[in-house]
């Protein structure tokens, strides 16, 4: 549960930061930006999704929605 909150926070944090670096205004005179903060974002709260799911899990609460299992 420990390490799962942990990635949980790790997450939120790269998560904010990639926001944070994507809402910044565009420089010209640096040039164009090289790192896709957008897809980061998308990543990190992806990421953080899961992970939450997975404490839920932890929890006891079933999130599968009752489908049988392949």
């Amino acid at each position: 549960m420990g390490l799962t909150i942990g990635l949980l926070v790790a997450g939120a944090i790269v998560l904010a930061l990639s926001a944070w670096r994507h809402g910044r205004p565009h420089d010209p005179v640096r040039g164009p930006r090289m790192v896709p903060w957008a897809i980061i974002m998308l990543i990190a709260a992806t990421w953080c999704l899961v992970m939450l799911v997975h404490i839920i899990n932890l929890l006891g609460v079933q999130t599968g929605g009752g489908r049988p299992r392949l």
